[in-house]
């Protein structure tokens, strides 16, 4: 085991990307900070967090939830509150 020292963090996730991502923490019996750090540090080296099991189990929540985003749209996100505060009143 590893000692380490966590801090909380207020980070803003999409709505179904999170619900996702929850669910697939419970599947593991591991908590959601947890399900983060792994992923994180898996792409840090260049490596694939999930198993062909976990994927499926990925693609089942996917559905679940109606998670629709993909990677390419990581870069062309944009809270919607964020396109009304540009808009104006109306």
């Amino acid at each position: 085991m590893i000692t380490i020292q966590r801090v909380q963090t207020g980070v803003r996730v999409e709505k179904q990307l999170l619900k996702v991502m929850k669910g697939l923490a419970e599947y593991h019996d591991i908590t959601l900070g947890d399900l983060i750090e792994g992923i994180v540090l898996h792409a840090f080296e260049g490596k694939a967090p999930f198993s062909q099991k976990s994927l499926q189990k990925i693609a089942e929540l996917r559905k679940i939830y109606g998670l629709k985003l993909v990677a390419k749209d990581s870069h062309n996100l944009v809270e919607e509150s964020r396109i009304n505060e540009k808009e104006g009143p109306s």
